[in-house]
């Protein structure tokens, strides 16, 4: 038996001194366990603790509903603007880029009659797509 163990010390390669026994704790699964519960502490906290008081101020956004502007035009080419006839080309564009610069631009909505040709349309909406006017609608 003696032979035996001078085997086993000879070939572990530890002294003799080195035999005592290990007195180190392995703390690997303490700390997994430790983790687990802070995890489930912070899981348990009341969602009311969590939350942040704001004292946020209160504004009411007042809607200012925009004009309707209605245009009207006949096969001739005559325009109205809100039932008031337009003498010529200058008077248009003057309210046209005044609609424009309006803080709220006005809807404008153009009527034309069933004969009116395609080109004075389109002559409108280009000369309000060109001053600025974002809402603007053909209507029956």
């Amino acid at each position: 038996m003696k032979l035996y163990s001078q085997y086993l010390s000879a070939n572990s390669g530890a002294a003799e001194s080195d035999a005592s026994p290990m007195v180190e704790m392995n703390t690997t699964p303490l700390i997994d366990v430790l983790l687990v519960l802070l995890v489930m502490l912070i899981i348990t906290i009341p969602v009311q603790l969590h939350s942040v008081n704001l004292d946020m101020p209160s504004y009411q956004a007042s809607t200012v509903e925009p004009e309707v502007v209605l245009v009207q035009m006949d096969a001739a080419g005559f325009l109205r603007w809100n039932a008031e006839l337009v003498p010529d080309i200058a008077s248009l564009n003057m309210r046209v880029a005044t609609s424009a610069a309006m803080s709220v631009q006005p809807e404008i909505h153009l009527r034309p009659s069933s004969d009116t040709p395609y080109a004075f349309v389109a002559a409108f909406l280009v000369m309000a797509q060109k001053a600025g006017l974002t809402k603007v609608g053909v209507v029956n």
